[in-house]
């Protein structure tokens, strides 16, 4: 998925503002190329762990399929780890399956890290962000 930067920093800037609790969205994609970032709200409200209300779920991929896209991505913070998928994410990610996963590290006041995966059968894969 070729994510722009602009999109990037939304992405980076919504992890900022949520901080210390994890933040998550989704990125609608068009031909593999990102055009939407749909900020929701972490449910948890947990720097551990991010969730997304169902019916906010629901709203946020109609709003992607709506614009003719498919989701490309979930995206989220680890706020005091690495951004590498936990085991949480991982069990997540067992539902999505061909969904890129997008993680922001804010772990020790550093520049924001950003790492995005493909997790397949509880195997992950970095692809990269491009």
């Amino acid at each position: 998925m070729k994510l722009a930067p602009e999109l990037l920093e939304r992405i980076v800037e919504h992890a900022r503002r949520d901080a210390p609790n994890e933040c998550c969205g989704l990125v609608g994609v068009r031909d593999g190329v990102a055009f939407d970032v749909v900020e929701t709200a972490n449910s948890e409200a947990s720097p551990f762990r991010f969730n997304i209300d169902g019916r906010e779920l629901f709203r946020a991929i109609q709003r992607i399929e709506d614009a003719g896209g498919d989701l490309g991505a979930v995206y989220h913070s680890h706020t005091r780890s690495e951004p590498f998928p936990s085991q949480t994410d991982i069990t997540f990610a067992a539902n999505w399956p061909g969904v890129e996963w997008i993680i922001v590290g804010l772990a020790r006041g550093a520049e924001p890290e950003v790492r995005s995966y493909l997790i397949d059968g509880g195997e992950v894969t970095e692809v990269g962000v491009a």
